[in-house]
């Protein structure tokens, strides 16, 4: 389940409302596990019933409220086992890589289509991952700060360590993805050069019997 860990996660730095848990997943451990509000809220109020983590009312404006949330013992106990226990590999499921089994049945323009649209979103990513990783590098990333300021110092730098590997292997991963898909329009440029040779034989040989 690893939404509650995420959220953990966030919440262990500080003690955040639901709608600073939103936005602060987005900028910190989003950039690892996606997921939207409607996921989050649900989530959320089960930790809550679950006691992994508490929430305090405190006035929001004269007349309403809202609910500040921290972790509890049991939620940073739960957080930390999951760290530390063996996660297998998830099924592979990947419906670009699954598609390209099958391009053989689409057009040659709309496979190079597919594969440019490919690139732009993984140099994309890589650039949102890569800021991320200058900011934890520098001290400058959102909540990091506030949870190194709770740790001793001298584990400071192994904290940084391993947020930029976590890091470093989505850049990686990218890095591989955007080389597939430049390989993937090598290919169609290859085919396309065989189809024109093929075409151009088939009319000298029709040219040769006429």
């Amino acid at each position: 389940m690893s939404l509650r860990h995420a959220l953990l996660g966030v919440i262990k730095d500080t003690p955040l409302t639901g709608y600073d848990l939103v936005r602060h997943f987005q900028g910190t451990v989003g950039y690892l596990w996606s997921a939207p509000q409607s996921q989050i809220y649900p989530e959320l109020r089960r930790m809550e019933a679950e006691g992994l983590v508490e929430a305090k009312v405190a006035p929001r404006g004269r007349r309403a409220q809202k609910r500040i949330y921290s972790v509890t013992e049991a939620g940073m106990a739960e957080l930390r086992r999951w760290a530390t226990d063996f996660v297998p590999l998830p099924a592979q499921r990947d419906p670009i890589m699954l598609k390209a089994a099958f391009f053989d049945l689409a057009p040659i323009e709309s496979v190079r289509e597919q594969l440019r649209a490919h690139i732009a979103q993984f140099q994309w990513r890589m650039e949102q991952w890569q800021a991320r990783e200058d900011a934890i590098r520098e001290r400058r990333a959102e909540l990091v700060e506030v949870w190194l300021s709770r740790q001793p110092i001298e584990e400071h730098d192994n904290i940084i360590k391993f947020k930029i590997h976590a890091l470093e292997g989505l850049i990686a991963r990218a890095r591989a993805e955007i080389c597939w898909a430049r390989n993937g329009l090598a290919v169609c440029d290859e085919i396309d050069a065989r189809r024109a040779s093929g075409s151009v034989a088939s009319d000298d040989q029709a040219a040769s019997a006429s």
